[in-house]
């Protein structure tokens, strides 16, 4: 006798307001990645996700090393005011995270960056936009 197995349960339709958000965020991270491109600048990684957070852009240039945090909204001032100190907090986690999986990095000078994209502006880059002791 064959018995039928039980069929796993749908998932239910993602979130359309998550979506987009979603691909938002994707098209801003794109934008900041070509701005620091043009800028000399080398992506060591996208959407790096570590056990303590998500760094958005990895970089390097010379000797240095920049974890980038990009921010898109519809002003400037409210794009700034999005990186909070919980996020700088997790954002230098993660960045701990990435220098113990990544030694050869560790002798790099280490930057805190934020790429803020607008709509209608080029995006807008702020070296050292922080620092670790947050």
């Amino acid at each position: 006798m064959h018995r039928e197995q039980p069929q796993p349960k749908p998932s239910p339709p993602p979130d359309p307001a998550r979506v987009a958000a979603f691909r938002h965020g994707l098209s801003a991270e794109g934008r900041a990645a070509l701005l620091l491109i043009a800028k000399g600048v080398w992506i060591a990684a996208r959407r790096c996700k570590t056990p303590v957070g998500e760094i958005d852009i990895v970089a390097r240039r010379g000797k240095t090393l920049a974890f980038i945090e990009v921010k898109a909204r519809a002003r400037d001032a409210d794009a700034a005011e999005a990186v909070t100190t919980h996020q700088q907090r997790r954002i230098v986690a993660a960045a701990r995270y990435w220098l113990a999986s990544h030694p050869g990095d560790a002798t790099r000078n280490i930057r805190f960056d934020v790429v803020l994209v607008v709509p209608g502006r080029f995006p807008r880059h702020i070296p050292a936009a922080f620092d670790a002791t947050v």
